[in-house]
């Protein structure tokens, strides 16, 4: 009952973090100060409970494990904002479908969990229903389409995640649900910050601003980030990587909705048509 309840949280809670970072991103804050200032707020919130946990008993390969984990999750969620600020939540969503096959090559090239053959039938499902959700944004799928910036960005934000859900799944099992999530908030802010320091963005000014404007924007997200990465390592602590994935594809029905609801984006039902088939084709691509 509770990995349903953190699975259904997460299908939620995902798209609508999304619906809030693009509106921060509309009212002109940077990708990468969206995403410091959420992890660092999500830093405070965790300081409490990380006195409670016994760090000594961790080895090397564990903090290498988290290390990894930090630098992937910080650059995949700049990039998912990045692209969130010049595209469409109903597109966007659902390309997320593109992240099992991704998923798929990490986690056999890093757990060790093999692929079959039946899961060329869902690359071709996902490829497919493509067509639709491009064709519902008034572009026909091709080549070209995937040198958009915002496709560009969206597709370097899943290579990410992708990579730091592996991470986050071995940190788990090597720890524990609150730990990963502790550690998820600690160094995703810390390596969100070394980035915003290496491209010498305005910090002190960005972050006056956020304060005093839209903090209760930042607050709202901050929750869907709680909610979303700590029922998603829940979920991740009773199954593997592959079939969790694959079953947060049904995120993508959401953000079509989402973003036709908040962002009036157009040809509702095309796309939906379209992440239907991708999500299908996401789901034999990884439990096949």
């Amino acid at each position: 009952m509770i990995g349903i309840l953190a699975l259904l949280t997460r299908i939620f809670s995902n798209p609508y973090s999304n619906v809030i970072q693009k509106r921060l991103g509309q009212k002109g804050f940077k990708s990468l100060w969206i995403s410091f200032f959420a992890y660092f707020l999500l830093s405070l919130f965790c300081a409490i409970p990380s006195f409670f946990i016994d760090w000594a008993r961790f080895d090397f390969v564990f903090w290498q494990n988290v290390i990894l984990a930090g630098i992937v999750g910080a650059f995949g969620n700049w990039f998912l904002v990045e692209a969130l600020k010049c595209g469409e939540l109903s597109v966007l969503g659902p390309i997320n479908s593109y992240k099992s096959i991704i998923s798929v090559i990490f986690a056999f090239l890093l757990l060790g969990e093999i692929p079959a053959y039946l899961q060329f039938l869902g690359i071709f499902l996902i490829i497919f229903g493509s067509y639709f959700i491009f064709d519902g944004s008034g572009e026909k799928i091709s080549s070209k389409i995937f040198l958009r910036r915002d496709i560009k960005f969206r597709l370097l934000a899943l290579v990410f995640t992708a990579l730091e859900a592996v991470f986050i799944k071995k940190i788990i099992l090597m720890s524990d649900i609150l730990t990963s999530f502790v550690l998820w908030c600690f160094f995703s802010a810390i390596f969100s910050f070394v980035i915003l320091v290496v491209l010498k963005s305005k910090i002190v000014a960005n972050f006056y601003i956020s304060i005093k404007r839209n903090l209760k924007g930042f607050l709202t997200l901050c929750l869907c980030m709680f909610l979303m990465q700590f029922s998603t390592n829940i979920v991740f602590e009773k199954m593997n990587v592959s079939c969790a994935l694959a079953l947060f594809q049904l995120s993508s029905l959401l953000s079509v909705f989402f973003g036709w609801r908040y962002f009036s984006e157009k040809n509702l039902k095309r796309k939906i048509l379209g992440t239907i088939i991708m999500i299908l084709g996401s789901i034999v691509v990884i439990l096949f």
